[in-house]
């Protein structure tokens, strides 16, 4: 690489240096809290909250999964492998403790994978089982 002036050669290290510093910095989020991503829960995540029913643990730790989708609908619940009745209620029912993950799935992954109805995305909870 050949520069025609000093000026651009400090610019271009500059650049550079800034570029890799973004680089080495974009991960963490530490803070102390325990955190999956922002489409899974994980159970030390859910041990903050262990006294709590699910949905409001949920609302607390992802409130975003519950937000209703386009067409006003909560998403579907699968616990276990298994599509519960009564949507985003059947969270209600059930406590943070004996859950060892939560994952969110969009609407068009959770239609790809158990098929039709699924409009606001799908809750896959898998239980201390």
């Amino acid at each position: 690489m050949r520069f025609t002036s000093p000026s651009r050669a400090l610019i271009a290290t500059f650049a550079l240096a800034l570029g890799l510093s973004a680089c080495a910095s974009g991960g963490g989020g530490g803070g102390g809290t325990p955190r999956g991503s922002s489409t899974r829960i994980i159970g030390e995540e859910l041990a903050t909250v262990a006294q709590l029913d699910l949905y409001t643990a949920v609302s607390r730790l992802r409130p975003q999964w519950l937000r209703p989708g386009t067409r006003g609908q909560l998403p579907e619940v699968i616990v276990d492998g298994t599509r519960q009745q009564g949507g985003a209620d059947v969270l209600r029912s059930m406590r943070a403790n004996e859950v060892s993950e939560l994952q969110f799935m969009s609407a068009s992954d959770a239609t790809t994978r158990y098929g039709t109805g699924f409009t606001a995305g799908a809750i896959i909870v898998s239980t201390r089982r």
